[in-house]
């Protein structure tokens, strides 16, 4: 049910947005990808912050700026499904996940 509206001035914003609560929370943005549909992310973050409340963070604001800056989206029941993909970097290169989330544009 994913639809494709993270795209052009939204992606842009959506972009600035986690940036912000990335620098607010001293996460480290190894790679992202804004798709049309949904972003892949690759965070340095300390270990005491937990994958849940992080992409809660993410979404939460993402969410509600998007919505009062982009009327069209409050059309959409909800911007984000509740679900997530979160996975540790340790059996596999950085560089290998960040050349994953590169290609995935193409």
């Amino acid at each position: 049910r994913r639809k494709k509206v993270l795209i052009g001035a939204i992606a842009q914003r959506l972009q600035e947005l986690i940036c912000e609560v990335c620098n607010e929370n001293r996460w480290k943005i190894i790679a992202m990808e804004i798709m049309s549909d949904h972003v892949h992310l690759f965070l340095n973050v300390r270990p005491i912050d937990d994958p849940a409340s992080v992409i809660r963070k993410i979404k939460g604001r993402a969410s509600h700026y998007l919505r009062k800056e982009f009327p069209e989206l409050l059309k959409l029941p909800t911007l984000w499904t509740p679900s997530y993909f979160v996975s540790t970097a340790g059996s596999i290169s950085t560089e290998t996940v960040k050349n994953y989330i590169a290609q995935q544009r193409s």
